[in-house]
């Protein structure tokens, strides 16, 4: 394990200059299924305004552009985003930043956050960081999908400390938490939406 610090921009920036697409996000077979498992796990089959974090090169975003009307996605280097947004050309509801989340986060509020493979690089300071900023930006009949990998890294957390924290959290509802062979999938709602539901 690291010290505890989250990983910087510039050691993501450091690797895609190496290799544009280090983590074969477009051909690994672990990918793919991964993907087809996340896309499952949605629970409504449209969103309005949706928000990646950790784009990469686009693999997921362009799936997740066919559920969205709309779709923020965003990462911390040019290499991968300039091939996001060359694999996304086609699709003019989804929109690239340059964004280092947690330290930069977008002022819009969503119905769809997806977290996948990226909270384990936070320290837990800064994943206590985000969840607040979840907790003020998904809309109340929104959903949270958090995917990482829990085999052994050396992140700053470990990608099963990131879903215990997620489920700890009471500003959430836990829809769904299932483990597969090397990653975990869970998906969540705003606490606030299951009150409402039980008092109609």
């Amino acid at each position: 394990m690291t010290s505890g610090q989250s990983l910087p921009a510039a050691y993501f920036v450091d690797i895609y200059a190496r290799d544009t697409d280090p983590w074969q996000f477009a051909s690994s077979a672990y990918e793919m299924e991964k993907y087809r498992t996340t896309l499952a796990a949605l629970p409504k089959d449209r969103y309005r305004y949706g928000f990646e974090v950790g784009c990469s090169i686009g693999v997921l975003t362009r799936q997740l552009a066919a559920r969205c009307e709309g779709l923020l996605a965003v990462d911390v280097s040019d290499i991968a985003l300039s091939a996001a947004r060359q694999r996304c050309r086609d699709l003019p509801a989804v929109q690239f930043e340059k964004m280092a989340v947690p330290d930069q986060v977008p002022d819009s509020s969503f119905d769809l956050i997806v977290v996948s493979e990226v909270a384990y690089y936070w320290s837990m300071a800064d994943l206590n960081r985000m969840m607040g900023w979840l907790q003020l930006h998904l809309l109340p009949a929104g959903h949270l999908v958090f995917v990482h990998w829990i085999g052994e890294t050396d992140y700053p957390v470990s990608g099963d400390a990131v879903h215990d924290r997620l489920l700890a959290d009471r500003s959430f509802v836990c829809l769904s938490d299932k483990k597969y062979e090397k990653y975990r999938l869970s998906v969540a709602r705003k606490a606030e939406t299951s009150l409402r539901a039980k008092h109609r």
